[in-house]
């Protein structure tokens, strides 16, 4: 075939595959067989190969994915993602409708609100929410949520999957974004975890983990062949054909996109009240996860009187469904260890079917809350999913409790090492005091100390300390550092690479900052952001195995319980042996000479308040910036607070609280030019 006809020909199997995708994964209604559809993908991907420079990056052939992808960059979205205030009662809505007539100048005292907006319903899945750019009506990036302002470009992923058009079709606009949702319908869950209980793996927790979980993984094959679907639900862009977000999502099916068909348009609260009501009950019949309704004002240029918060559109608003509820016997009660030693009490119930999953376990948290429910064995417990994921007990059928039924004792020794449990004044949990001798503790420092925030040693997870540990090789985070490639061979699934990566992964976090790897060694209550204070302040280990506890309490963010379990580490001598055997290896206990010399006092003694949506910072990169230049940052405005930070859409509250204090308020740009001077 010369190049001509090949081209010819990939163009036209590529409009084929791109119809036949739609007919199938978007109008669920296929026009021809699996067989058919697959042998003509399979000649495209053959030409794609004879002849390179035909391949498009959105031909149909990438949808089988295959690429690799070993860093998400993180990208800034132009239109901030906002979440949605949540609302959970028919009263709930009726504010809601109100503040929306009053808000367009609209008064009535009809308990139902007037017939002056329309109401556009849709269902509120449960999955990732992902931004999509198109340009020239062709697939150029998918970013995810994140925090709002920014998130991970996740598009080699995001073509993998069937219902999102890589190529439009019809009159869509030169350039806009569209927002929808990912998620895993729950016939590829099941599927998924009835291969993965055949092979010996853990069953995957719920759809919505699922697929957010499937979208970073790293080969693209992986993700196309978890069978993920995407509904879209939102437009933005400067030239959208219709000034209705209603009229918008139907010209948006047109072009290719899947925009459900349970999506309806209303002109009362009354209309959107039985539509949640109808939902409520029929939610359960879906062959996918909905946590809610949510409610849209349907016209653009409502929605812009209207507004935003500093964290959600006034013109839209969620309703959660409550959590679905059962009665199920408590069988008996276990108790887990932790990383840090925490015992958790978990209730182990009579299989019951609870949200589209059967139940077997839930959480008791913690011994106040067995005493609160006054739970016993043998009761008939109400269980019910916490934000639809965890379940959890809530209550007790009294009309069913045994006459002989006794009250809960709970453990008082470790039910790992038998060590005694220990409870600490003003805290809720119990633990086991054996830090280097309880089994779960030992394997649980170790895989927080590699996990990805902490050391971030790629190659050593869970099942490989399992595996080092019943094997004799490590009973502490320092001995990893002691392991020869030659001593990891002998191991189960342990090939000479899988080893090699292992000591390279190793050798390779001797660079990561001592801020890091304070907070890897695993110090209870100290987090991630304390100990990135801490390091900034003592700069060096050696000073704060020297700091008093008065030294401690001056650092921010360090209180009472964090001073004191600072000090416990430290004064124990296995912990002192650990600490000494990884300076020798190597780590990192001192800030590098650039970040002892970084930063300033320009803003000591400031507090400053963030609120709004900024041009060109985040709010964290401006937290950051603040306590950089030794200022604090406060979530509340108070007497103390020396400057409100005030974006785009802040809160009128904290607007209006500051002005009453005189609490000077400055923008964006203020902000800058004051650390430049």
């Amino acid at each position: 075939m010369d190049k001509h006809t090949a081209q010819q020909r990939i163009e036209q199997l590529s409009k084929e595959l791109d119809v036949h995708n739609h007919s199938y994964y978007v109008l669920d209604a296929p026009t021809i067989s699996d067989f058919e559809f697959d042998k003509l993908l399979e000649e495209l991907i053959a030409l794609e190969k004879q002849f390179p420079e035909f391949l498009s990056a959105n031909s149909p052939s990438q949808r089988v994915g295959g690429a690799v992808t070993k860093v998400f960059n993180s990208v800034k979205h132009k239109d901030p993602m906002l979440s949605l205030s949540n609302s959970y009662s028919v009263e709930d809505m009726l504010d809601f409708d109100r503040k929306v007539q009053e808000g367009l100048g609209y008064h009535t005292n009809d308990l139902f609100g007037g017939a002056n907006v329309n109401y556009v319903c849709e269902l509120k899945f449960d999955g990732l929410s992902i931004g999509l750019t198109y340009v020239n009506g062709e697939l150029q990036q998918a970013i995810t949520r994140g925090d709002g302002v920014q998130g991970d470009d996740v598009t080699t992923n995001a073509k993998t999957i069937k219902s999102i058009p890589l190529k439009l079709k019809g009159n869509y606009p030169a350039n806009f974004e569209i927002r929808g949702e990912i998620f895993l319908p729950r016939p590829a869950f099941d599927a998924i975890n009835k291969e993965r209980e055949e092979i010996g793996e853990a069953p995957l927790a719920n759809p919505r983990n699922a697929a957010s979980g499937t979208m970073k993984m790293q080969d693209s094959s992986v993700v196309a062949s978890r069978k993920l679907d995407c509904y879209l639900y939102y437009l933005l862009g400067e030239e959208v054909p219709f000034s209705s977000h209603y009229d918008n999502m139907q010209a948006a099916k047109s072009w290719g996109f899947k925009i459900s068909h349970h999506a309806k348009r209303f002109s009362s609260i009354q209309e959107v009240l039985e539509f949640i009501n109808y939902w409520d009950k029929e939610r359960l019949n879906l062959p996918f996860d909905i946590d809610g309704i949510v409610i849209k004002v349907d016209d653009y240029k409502q929605q812009l009187q209207l507004g935003f918060t500093a964290k959600s559109p006034r013109w839209a608003i969620a309703y959660k469904f409550k959590a679905e509820q059962v009665s199920t016997p408590l069988l008996d009660i276990l108790y887990q260890v932790g990383r840090t030693g925490n015992i958790t009490p978990v209730a182990v119930l009579e299989p019951v079917p609870l949200g589209g999953t059967t139940v077997k376990r839930a959480s008791l948290h913690n011994a106040d809350i067995i005493e609160k429910l006054d739970v016993r064995l043998g009761d008939h417990v109400f269980v019910e999913k916490g934000g639809e994921i965890i379940p959890k007990i809530v209550g007790v059928d009294l009309t069913k409790r045994k006459p002989e039924s006794e009250k809960v004792i709970y453990a008082t020794l470790c039910p790992e090492c038998h060590t005694p449990l220990k409870r600490n004044e003003g805290e809720a949990n119990h633990f086991c005091p054996n830090e280097s001798g309880c089994g779960p503790q030992v394997k649980g420092k170790m895989e927080h100390f590699v996990s990805r925030r902490a050391m971030n040693i790629d190659s050593l997870g869970a099942e490989t300390i399992e595996q080092l540990y019943a094997a004799g090789l490590v009973k502490n985070m320092a001995d990893l550092y002691d392991l020869k490639k030659e001593q990891l061979l002998p191991l189960e699934r342990m090939a000479e690479k899988s080893a090699q990566n292992l000591i390279d992964g190793l050798q390779a976090s001797k660079q990561v900052p001592f801020e890091r790897v304070l907070y890897a060694i695993g110090i209870r209550h100290v987090g991630e952001t304390t100990a990135k204070k801490i390091a900034k302040k003592v700069k060096t280990l050696d000073v704060l195995l020297n700091s008093s506890k008065e030294e401690l309490l001056a650092i921010d963010e360090v209180g009472e319980i964090i001073a004191e379990s600072i000090a416990n580490y430290f004064s124990d001598e296995k912990n002192k042996e650990i600490i000494s055997r990884l300076r020798i290896a190597g780590l990192q206990f001192e800030l590098s000479e650039e970040q002892q010399l970084a930063g300033s006092e320009k803003l000591k003694g400031l507090t400053f308040v963030i609120s709004g949506v900024f041009n060109n910072h985040s709010r964290d990169q401006l937290k950051e910036m603040i306590e950089f230049h030794g200022g604090k940052n406060s979530g509340s405005i108070s007497g103390k607070t020396s400057y409100l930070l005030a974006g785009d859409n802040m809160g009128p509250e904290k607007l209006k609280k500051a002005q009453s204090l005189g609490v000077k308020i400055i923008s964006e740009d203020d902000f800058v030019a004051m650390l430049a001077n």
